[in-house]
């Protein structure tokens, strides 16, 4: 497991002990919260693993949670300082907000990302011309020097596939979203030769739901799957929606969406055709 996944791994260890911890304690949440002077959301991400616990805040917890065991304390605040260690996008924090630094973390951490889109590429596999397309094409524009920095970020997260354990990434999309002309059509024939020749690494796995296909039914929307080699990481789903993301890893949940992203698998076309599909439209638009 890479360095990042550790890290990952152990925050999300020290948020399980912790809650062990304070229900050993009966402490409610609102009182826990309380000791850090935060709220019991606060309480609950970092239980998760989701949100960064200082030393200050890690002492309280355990005071009150009358952890007296010198040996025990001392494991914790050694997760909880690996755990803190800074992310790539550290630099760049005051500009993103908390849900998209939670999906950073997901997708520079998993083993493998499932991938389900209706709308448009996936960021993890698009180019710079059509990630400048996406992200300008805001009903909220942005300035130049802000959307320059959200393309450098997503073109920097595809450096996931340039590390020595990258993740297998599996994505299906709906054929609307290779056919629907974001950026023109330079940008969508640029945008799918990309495709193809990722497609063509052992770690890209892509195949397109045609139109021809009437039967997939196993999903309302888009989703991501984050999924862990390691027990002590919980595998999390991803939902987009208008004003943010909601993230999932109730065990019960998460096989409703690892079901729904066979069932889409199934719908589609095997990754060789999908290819071969989003090669002939990309020579549609190279006519154009």
């Amino acid at each position: 497991m890479g360095h990042s996944a550790r890290r990952t791994t152990r925050r999300r260890r020290l948020g399980a002990e912790l809650r062990t911890l304070r229900e050993a304690a009966d402490v409610s949440t609102e009182e826990a919260a309380k000791a850090i002077h935060g709220d019991r959301t606060k309480i609950s991400r970092q239980e998760n693993g989701r949100h960064r616990i200082t030393r200050l805040e890690l002492e309280a917890l355990l005071t009150l949670y009358k952890a007296e065991d010198e040996s025990l304390r001392q494991w914790l605040v050694a997760l909880s300082d690996e755990g803190n260690k800074r992310s790539w996008w550290h630099q760049h924090r005051d500009s993103l907000r908390d849900g998209f630094k939670e999906a950073l973390t997901l997708e520079t951490d998993a083993a493998r990302i499932s991938a389900f889109q209706s709308r448009i590429v996936p960021g993890l596999l698009q180019t710079q011309a059509y990630a400048t397309a996406v992200i300008s094409g805001s009903s909220d524009p942005l300035p130049k020097e802000k959307l320059d920095l959200f393309v450098d970020i997503r073109m920097s997260r595809q450096g996931i596939f340039l590390r020595g354990n990258p993740p297998q990434y599996a994505a299906i999309m709906t054929e609307g979203v290779i056919r629907q002309q974001i950026g023109g059509p330079q940008v969508m024939a640029e945008q799918l030769r990309h495709l193809v020749s990722l497609g063509e690494t052992s770690e890209v796995e892509i195949q397109i739901i045609p139109y021809s296909q009437s039967t997939f039914t196993d999903a309302d929307g888009s989703f991501i799957l984050y999924s862990y080699p390691n027990p002590l990481d919980f595998d999390v789903v991803q939902v987009p929606y208008l004003v943010g993301d909601l993230y999932m890893e109730e065990d019960e949940t998460v096989a409703k969406y690892r079901k729904a992203f066979e069932g889409l698998r199934a719908s589609a076309l095997p990754t060789l055709q999908s290819a071969e599909l989003i090669s002939s439209i990309a020579c549609e638009y190279e006519r154009e």
